[in-house]
């Protein structure tokens, strides 16, 4: 295992098609130019990509909770491991609910920082590694893309959604930051 330079990854910029799941313009937002009726297509950033998706509902009022939606609106670029609602759903019930009370504020914003990582990373500039990388949340996340994408305990499900200021990586599990 080696802890790899972001910005060495960052260099390696090769974009990987998404897979199916998510609708092919939830990244996008549609806009008309002077009025003319003239329609062109930009991205969405982060959390708005995340709410048109419709399977972000939790990871969404979560990241509302802690305070992060300006975070992860803001220019990054991020890379954001994000749960779907069924990942969330297979935590010991309750723990959405206690950790969503403002008392939890902290441990929220820990977790879910613990999800995303400095820079754009694509699933192919981590082909064939098992790396160490660290987080926004401060800590180390393993990733090992040897067989598919782990991230932690989690499975990459859907790779390479672009984004204005980064990417998504759909996984199906929360990932818990272990220390």
């Amino acid at each position: 295992m080696r802890l790899v330079s972001l910005v060495a990854l960052s260099a390696a910029l090769i974009s990987a098609p998404a897979l199916a799941g998510v609708p092919s313009d939830a990244g996008k937002t549609k806009f008309d130019h002077h009025g003319g009726g003239h329609s062109a297509m930009t991205q969405a950033d982060i959390v708005d990509t995340a709410v048109a998706a419709g399977q972000f509902n939790t990871l969404v009022a979560a990241v509302q909770a802690a305070g992060l939606v300006d975070t992860l609106k803001g220019d990054g670029p991020f890379t954001v491991f994000a749960p779907v609602d069924a990942a969330f759903a297979s935590l010991p019930h309750g723990e959405v609910e206690r950790l969503l009370m403002p008392e939890n504020r902290h441990e929220l914003t820990a977790i879910l920082t613990y999800h995303v990582v400095p820079g754009a990373i694509t699933a192919d500039q981590l082909s064939g590694q098992i790396l160490s990388v660290e987080t926004v949340e401060g800590s180390s996340v393993l990733i090992d893309a040897t067989d598919g994408v782990r991230v932690g305990n989690a499975q990459v499900i859907q790779a390479d959604i672009a984004t204005s200021n980064g990417i998504i990586h759909i996984v199906d599990r929360v990932i818990i930051p272990t220390g």
